[in-house]
């Protein structure tokens, strides 16, 4: 997937994300299981929405995403709050900082978004090898349960005020794979929408694969948690959350 569409018009369909609120949670969940971070790696930052929030609460940000585009309106959105961030545009995989950070985050089931499982195990061990000794790095991901009972052969319609999306679902394979597809309309200055779309794919990997993972990596699993909550996951959640600290 190359983002450059989605980069557009993203800020729009996530505009129901209260990114103060997630900071905060996690935040909280720093808090409990070891301190806030003073250099926090944002991990597929996307439109830097989270990277914004934790700067705002007076922590150095590094944000990373593969799409030039997505740095691009991340850049801009710093620029209107008067401020600065290092962002890099590199893919998780070939992940390569200045040097280590003592906190780090993956945010609305970016990872996901790697359906290699070599590709998501070099991206966790990546992020292994920048973060300093006992700190955390907490990142979130869509559920086998979500791929299977939620977008499975699913169409979903997000209607905005300057844009419409159709977001249709392929049937989720074995491997817990969905192919998704995406038609965006935008709004121009004239009355008139403007087509395009984009397509991608995303997989669920279970829990025992992903801790398995964060192991051999070095990254011990402090918990596995339901979203925006400090209760274990269960079975029917969609989007859980790991906290992991590297030994």
């Amino acid at each position: 997937m190359s983002y450059s569409e989605f980069a557009d018009v993203y800020d729009s369909l996530q505009s129901d994300v209260d990114y103060a609120r997630r900071t905060e949670y996690l935040l909280s969940l720093f808090k409990k299981y070891d301190r806030q971070p003073t250099l926090l790696l944002d991990l597929a930052c996307g439109t830097g929405g989270f990277s914004l929030q934790f700067q705002k609460c007076g922590i150095d940000v590094i944000g990373v995403d593969i799409s030039p585009e997505m740095l691009d309106v991340a850049r801009s959105r710093f620029s209107d709050e008067n401020r600065e961030a290092l962002l890099l545009c590199q893919s998780a995989a070939e992940l390569d900082l200045y040097g280590t950070v003592d906190g780090a985050i993956c945010c609305l089931d970016s990872l996901n978004h790697i359906i290699d499982e070599e590709e998501l195990c070099e991206s966790i061990a990546k992020v292994s090898l920048f973060l300093e000794p006992e700190r955390l790095f907490i990142f979130d991901v869509n559920t086998e349960y979500k791929h299977r009972e939620i977008l499975s052969g699913n169409t979903f319609v997000c209607d905005e005020e300057d844009v419409y999306c159709v977001w249709n679902c392929s049937e989720c394979d074995e491997e817990g794979i969905v192919d998704i597809s995406l038609d965006f309309f935008k709004r121009n200055g004239d009355g008139s929408y403007r087509r395009s779309g984009e397509e991608f794919s995303e997989r669920a990997y279970s829990v025992p694969f992903l801790t398995k993972t964060c192991e051999d990596a070095g990254l011990e699993v402090l918990a596995v948690l339901s979203d925006m909550s400090e209760a274990d996951a269960k079975s029917i959640d969609d989007r859980i959350i790991f906290v992991t600290r590297k030994r």
